[in-house]
């Protein structure tokens, strides 16, 4: 099967090709699509037929009678394959085979004067089935991936990993969900602007937007990568859309088995993590901080499917299952606590089951049935024991684990109306839930969780033990889950030179979720290098020494809550139009504009953000510079907005509890809890103070409820971006294409909270960069309402901006081989990601509060943050294809070399202002000294190399390099039905840290961190991954 990239070069016989430019091929080009179908279209010799037919591989037949300059269309055809006949008066004069129709993409079928003509026209056709024409009717950028070219190019079997085949999508490994893997970005933005969908329906997380339901690798038929360009049917991303539609059932019977299996004995050992030379600690400085060579595990998958009719021509059905398997064991990185140390061997086993059906019905050839069904599931199972970093050993006694199970069911219904020649109406429905269960081993209700795992902190000779036996700090809410519902209605008209489209679609996303403590609370053991500086400056607090006990050695603990629960929804709808309009036969344009709704509802069911009229137009145009479809020139600009998921109601507008209140203390109980105990002074002028007590709050997130009209800034605006893209496309040869495009992004409206010092105290969602307006509650009750220019907020413009070159050259499917190379130079530049903040990762992932980041927070966070931005990589190089040896051995490679990724450093803010952060995430590099004015008490100055420090100053993380290669053996003496192939990823072995820790100080001022400059993120060793697959 074919390989259509993002304008889909088509190849044509030398003996067919003048004939083909006679006919001016491309003036046929104009017809519409969905994100589920594509189209068939052509021009046929005058007088040689006056009606077209189609039939699929389920039977379903229909046609069309040829217009008078020559032209045919058929518009939401089901992607598979088809053969076309040409009829005059009722007679076949000629036909085609094998056409393939790919997602949203049209397949050239034009038939010629004379029958040997005809004739030679028939392989060329055939050809182009597996090498579609130069689209020149397409205006939008994509990559579309059969399933045969996924089974042929040495890929991981996931949906994130086949994106990544695409040119500008790079992976960002500060985010990752089980199953899923790592989230591709898209053009610069973040990894959850992208939207997901199968067979029509969108599947994207409704929590976080963090990756999407997948399903059986093997069940998908096409995966279509939209990197930019879209039209007016797609919305909700501002950062690409991975559109999957799954393998149906024919008329011929199909099934097969596998079995994958990727063995730890022939996997390289991961390398080891180190403490980095900080300078400061000579006893950790350079030593062991990561024993992975310990982390090892098995992988396999065993799945089989079957499909067939029904009844003939009628009833089909397509079921397709796989049972995925990995088994292994990890070392938890090094920690002077005890209670890390008491958990530091994991054994542990996930279980992915999957499986998808679908089942097709042609009632009638003018009316079609789809229905379809997913499962995807994830259960792990941990168990925990005592680890030696000193002897590199654990005991076999269980002192912890957790069962984890999450994911659900996903059923889509579609009905597809063929009323007339030229009106055809779609409707779709779907429905999924997911839920999500935790069973922490050992969890005690009513006793705090115990943290001692920050380095030094605890006081040497005494023992810090823990009543609370689970080793997990948060418990998920009991019944948490994740609904969605939506349906979709596409009408599509034909009008002379014009395809029009009309659309709707609406979908609610409601989550249940939540977290507390194990045990309700922590008790966060802590320490800094100088007892006289203050714990949290910023928010008020004390220095450690001020209130005595082991305080005056730099030891404390902080009484930490951190409760957040609701039952909140989002609301998503929008409208559309589209012209598809073919000016000439040269010229053709797309014109189209996008209304969207977002509606999001906090805990009490009250909405506390709406955005009407959210215009989004869309214009694409394409010209055939020689008519003959070896020449495309294309252009197209759009804008595209983004709601807000509904991780943000759960925090920002339900009442969350996340607080501190510090102590310092002279012991520890059996228990792990700290007697002793003297609260550290705090300036409740700070304004960061609970009511009632010394519990501090960065957001105020005391556990009040909050007013739906005090969340967000009156007349919030949506998150949108303009994009605009110009290109080419040629045929160089019978074989070759080669192309290349332009694209600028520029993010010109975003969501996040801030707590600006002007406000007072008060944290509101808003949007950064302009002026907004906020409502406050006076003390009578009463509303009030003040609008700050972004100047009296204290925050610079909104930026992000991305700037792309891509080219490539393809050598379609011919002479036994396939391949492709993209090359891609870009900038992503400005002082924010979107609704992600991948710079604060340091070793966990980056930070997942979805448009509530820590970014505008406060103006101080935004000093020196414009600079080259996370998932900025300025070089890629992408090569993948595939050689047919011979009937049975086939040989595959897939290569991807990048530059890294930004480095930065961050510190301490230089002045202790009222109201500021306690922690290294601030724009400068160095020890900060203790911020006060000289002379002050407690002054320590800053070290005479902290300095400003400007995100991407500190260069990049090493260049990456991959090499994936594999074989296969199809033995001819079992009719080519068993195949053998093994897959080498990573032949190289290239280990590389793809981030760091760019922490300089710990959440202590003055206190250099031991982790600063970290290895992050390293790419996975060289493995092997073996198949043995039976197909009938």
């Amino acid at each position: 099967m074919p390989f259509a990239n993002h304008l889909a070069a088509r190849v044509l016989r030398p003996s067919a090709l003048a004939f083909a430019v006679g006919m001016t091929l491309a003036s046929s080009a104009a017809f519409a699509q969905s994100n589920t179908t594509g189209s068939i279209f052509g021009q046929v010799a005058s007088h040689e037929g006056n009606a077209v037919v189609i039939t699929s591989d389920t039977g379903l037949t229909r046609t069309v009678q040829v217009d008078e300059n020559g032209r045919y269309r058929f518009n939401s055809l089901p992607a598979g394959k088809y053969s076309v006949s040409l009829q005059n008066d009722g007679k076949t004069v000629s036909s085609r085979d094998n056409i393939l129709v790919t997602i949203s993409a049209g397949s050239e079928v034009s038939f010629g004067a004379g029958s040997a003509l005809a004739k030679n026209l028939e392989g060329v056709q055939v050809i182009a089935s597996s090498l579609p024409a130069i689209d020149v009717s397409s205006v939008d950028t994509r990559t579309v991936l059969t399933s045969e070219q996924l089974s042929k190019i040495p890929v991981a079997r996931g949906i994130g990993a086949a994106a990544l085949l695409a040119p500008g999508v790079v992976e960002n490994s500060s985010y990752s969900t089980n199953g899923f893997g790592n989230i591709p970005s898209f053009g610069g933005s973040a990894s959850s602007e992208n939207a997901y969908y199968i067979n029509g329906y969108a599947v994207t997380n409704p929590l976080t937007s963090l990756g999407s339901t997948t399903l059986p690798f093997d069940a998908i038929d096409q995966e279509q990568v939209l990197t930019g360009g879209y039209g007016a049917e797609f919305g909700r991303s501002t950062g690409g859309v991975i559109n999957i539609v799954t393998k149906r059932g024919s008329n011929q019977w199909h099934g097969g088995a596998y079995v994958i299996w990727r063995p730890e004995g022939l996997r390289a050992n991961p390398r080891n993590n180190y403490f980095p030379n900080t300078g400061y600690y000579p006893k950790t400085d350079g030593t062991l901080y990561w024993y992975r060579n310990k982390n090892q595990y098995t992988y396999t998958t065993y799945g089989a499917y079957v499909s067939g009719p029904l009844i003939k021509d009628k009833l089909f059905f397509y079921l397709a299952g796989e049972q995925n398997k990995q088994n292994g064991n990890s070392v938890a990185s090094f920690s002077n606590s005890t209670t890390a140390a008491a958990t530091g061997w994991n054994s542990y086993g996930y279980k992915l089951p999957r499986w998808t059906a679908k089942v097709d019905w042609n009632i009638t050839d003018q009316h079609i049935l789809e229905l379809t069904g997913v499962s995807d599931k994830v259960e792990y199972d941990s168990s925990r024991y005592p680890y030696s970093y000193t002897t590199l050993a654990k005991s076999n006694t269980k002192t912890g684990g957790v069962y984890t199970k999450d994911g659900g069911n996903l059923y889509i219904a579609k009905y597809t109306g063929y009323i007339t020649d030229d009106l055809t109406i779609s409707a779709l429905y779907g429905r999924q839930t997911l839920e999500h269960v935790q069973k922490p081993f050992g969890y005690v209700p009513n006793c705090p969780f115990i943290n001692t795992a920050a380095n030094h902190s605890t006081v040497p000779g005494v023992a810090y033990p823990s009543c609370q036996e689970t080793a997990v700090s948060g418990i998920l809410l009991p019944g948490s889950n994740d609904k969605t519902h939506g349906y979709r209605l596409d009408i599509e008209y034909r009008l002379g030179e014009h395809d029009l489209r009309f659309g709707m679609d609406d979908q609610t996303a409601e989550s249940l979720t939540g977290s507390a403590f194990a045990g309700g609370y922590s008790w966060v053991y802590n320490w800094q290098a100088d007892p006289s500086v203050a714990i949290d400056s910023g928010s008020g607090v004390a220095s450690p020494a001020s209130a005595g006990g082991y305080g005056t050695q730099g030891y404390f603990v902080s009484r930490a809550y951190n409760t957040q629960a609701a039952n909140v929804k989002t609301e998503q709808a929008a409208q559309f139009i589209e012209d598809r309009w073919q000016i000439s036969d040269r010229w053709f344009m797309q014109i189209g504009l996008r209304n969207e709704q977002f509606t999001n509802f906090n805990g009490d069911g009250k909405p506390y953000a709406r955005q009407r009229h959210q215009l989004a137009p869309r214009i694409g145009a394409t010209w055939d510079v020689f008519g003959d479809s070896t020449l495309k020139v294309f252009a197209n600009a759009g804008r595209y907005h983004l709601a807000m998921p509904n991780n943000v109601a759960v925090r920002g507008a339900s009442g969350s509890l996340i607080t501190n209140e510090y102590f310092t203390y002279t012991g520890v109980d059996s228990s792990g809890n700290p007697t002793g105990l003297t609260a550290v002074a705090v300036d409740k002028s700070k304004g960061r103070t609970c009511p009632g007590g010394n519990a501090v709050s960065t957001n105020l997130e005391c556990g009040q409820s909050r007013d739906p009209r005090l969340v967000a800034a009156k007349g919030l605006k949506a998150h949108f971006q303009d994009e605009y893209i110009a290109g080419m496309e040629q045929q160089l040869s019978s074989t070759y294409n080669w192309g290349a495009k332009l694209t600028y992004r520029n993010l010109r409206s975003a969501i996040d909270d801030t707590c600006a010092q002007v406000l007072g105290g008060e944290c509101f969602i808003f949007n950064p960069g302009v002026k907004n307006t906020f409502v406050t509650l006076n003390p009578d009750g009463s509303y009030k309402e003040t609008t700050y220019t972004n100047a009296q907020l204290g925050f610079p413009k909104l930026k992000r901006q991305y700037y792309a070159l891509d080219m490539f050259i393809e050598h379609q499917m011919a002479d036994r081989w396939y391949g492709r190379i993209d090359y891609t130079f870009s900038r992503s530049y400005g002082n924010t990601e979107g609704q992600l903040a991948s710079d604060l990762d340091t070793g966990a992932g980056g930070q997942a509060d979805v448009s509530t980041t820590q970014d505008w927070d406060l103006p101080q966070l935004m000093v020196g943050a414009n600079g080259v931005l996370p998932n900025d990589r300025t070089h890629q190089l992408k090569a993948f294809g595939y050689f047919q040896l011979t009937p049975e051995w086939r040989f595959g490679g897939n290569a991807l070399v990048q530059s890294g990724r930004p480095r930065n450093c961050t510190s301490h803010y230089p002045t202790a202002d009222a109201g500021l952060y306690s922690g290294a995430a601030y724009w400068f590099c160095g020890l900060s000294g203790s911020g006060t004015a000289p002379g002050s008490t407690g002054y320590k100055a800053p070290a005479a190399d902290y300095a400003f420090s400007p995100r991407g100053s500190h260069g990049r993380a090493p260049w990456s390099y991959s090499l994936n290669l594999n074989a296969a053996y199809t033995p001819n003496w079992l009719d080519n039905k068993l195949t053998f192939q093994m897959d080498i990823f990573n032949v190289l072995n290239r280990q590389v840290a793809t981030t760091y820790n760019f922490r300089y100080e710990t959440s202590a001022r003055n206190t250099p961190n031991s982790l600063y400059l970290r290895e992050l993120n390293v790419s996975e060793p060289r493995y092997f991954r073996f198949t043995v697959r039976y197909d009938f």
